[in-house]
């Protein structure tokens, strides 16, 4: 399961993230422990491959890796002020994995994102939100009710929508850890480079205001 142990990220960074480039846009990795990088060197976590791709491609972008490992949607809500106060540009949503896989009802997983998505936008943060998908061990009903969560908020909320956070990474064993759930070094290469589109559509969206 992503129920995870480890010091919170917040733990670890100021309160307050100050641009020092003129222009430099803040983007804020939010999430469990599949954005914080849970098993992989700090390096090898898709916020640091996705900051460093963005450099490489000229873009004035810097990228703070917010995930807590364990963390479920209920815990990211209460948690809403603290990511705003990192002074976001722009967010990348990832949450519900590990609701979903403690049967957490899937309406009130929809309420909890529901909310976070009204603060951000509140706050006239462009959000990137990536949905996330169930397997069929929790049964079809949950399942179909868990997997229709996210797609419904792309209109609703004028956000860029990332489909499913893990494509073409999960339930492959080559590319995640010995508990066929957490990505490996190789599993969030794949999950930057698929991610990499649609925060570009963000950071183009920022630079148009």
């Amino acid at each position: 399961m992503l129920i995870c142990t480890g010091c919170s990220q917040e733990e670890e960074k100021e309160l307050m993230v100050e641009s020092n480039n003129e222009g430099e846009i803040i983007i804020v990795a939010v999430g469990d422990s599949l954005t914080a990088g849970y098993g992989v060197a700090e390096e090898e976590s898709y916020p640091d491959l996705l900051g460093k791709k963005l450099k490489s491609d000229g873009y004035n972008c810097r990228v703070v890796n917010s995930g807590v490992s364990a963390e479920t949607s209920s815990g990211l809500l209460s948690r809403v002020g603290w990511v705003l106060g990192l002074n976001p540009d722009i967010v990348i949503l990832e949450t519900g994995a590990n609701d979903g896989l403690r049967g957490i009802d899937p309406e009130m997983v929809e309420k909890n994102i529901r909310d976070i998505l009204f603060r951000l936008k509140e706050a006239e943060v462009i959000t990137v939100l990536a949905g996330m998908k169930m397997t069929l061990n929790l049964g079809p009903s949950y399942v179909k009710k868990f997997n229709s969560i996210y797609p419904k908020f792309e209109n609703e909320f004028d956000i860029i929508f990332m489909p499913f956070f893990l494509k073409d990474v999960a339930m492959k064993n080559e590319l995640t850890l010995g508990d066929g759930l957490h990505p490996n070094g190789d599993g969030y290469k794949i999950i930057a480079d698929n991610i990499y589109p649609y925060v570009l559509k963000a950071v183009n969206k920022k630079q148009n205001l």
